[in-house]
């Protein structure tokens, strides 16, 4: 099932056009490797399709909810001194809409999961500004994952951090998309990290200049 599908799109900010003419159908369950230079669109791609970008023309069509597609920022939690535990921030990620700011049982059984998935229960009650970069990373991701996500998109989630974390982190990932079936669209620079099978890459230069099998893309490097 097509679950996103992108036509023509084309998006400017401060007089910069930084995408044109951009096509691309997205199936359920596809990991999409978003790559390209620095500039090359790839943060604008992803912030116009959760709406975090204006579209000057073209179509962003989505086929399931808002609430089935989780984001998981580049560089999240720059503020160290954010007075919250790893917990109270993974939590938010079950607020959505809601008036009242209140958990159900249900709540607490999906954290108990995703805690358990991400391998950080021994850190959920320590203040976000005392971990790692590569436990802030998880605690965002599990944010992320709390909502039950359909659709996960990632701007360069491993920016800054050493290659073991990546490469966790990039394991993680992978597990979910085999086991649990989510489709991911990841904007990354560490394509060789990547070791899922069926891997779609789509390069950006502005509009589109690749799109297809990891292997063919790394054949033409």
């Amino acid at each position: 099932m097509e679950i996103l599908e992108i036509k023509n799109l084309t998006s400017s900010y401060d007089n910069h056009e930084a995408i044109k003419d951009v096509n691309i159908k997205i199936e359920n369950g596809e990991y999409i490797c978003l790559v390209g230079e620095n500039g090359s669109g790839k943060s604008t791609l992803i912030k116009a399709m959760i709406g975090l970008q204006k579209k000057d023309s073209g179509e962003i069509i989505k086929n399931i909810s808002d609430d089935k597609i989780a984001y998981v920022a580049q560089n999240n939690m720059k503020d160290l001194s954010f007075p919250a535990t790893a917990k109270e921030i993974i939590m938010t990620g079950v607020q959505r809409h809601r008036r009242l700011p209140f958990y159900r049982k249900s709540d607490w059984v999906l954290f108990e999961n995703v805690c358990n998935m991400l391998n950080i229960k021994d850190i959920v009650n320590r203040q976000i500004g005392e971990l790692s970069g590569g436990q802030r990373q998880r605690v965002i991701l599990a944010r992320a994952l709390i909502r039950e996500p359909e659709l996960i998109i990632l701007d360069e989630p491993c920016s800054g951090l050493d290659v073991n974390i990546t490469k966790e982190l990039y394991d993680i990932l992978e597990k979910l998309h085999t086991e649990k079936g989510l489709t991911i669209i990841m904007a990354t620079h560490d394509l060789y990290e990547i070791k899922a099978k069926d891997v779609r890459v789509i390069c950006m230069a502005t509009t589109v200049k690749f799109d297809g099998k990891i292997e063919d893309f790394k054949g033409l490097e």
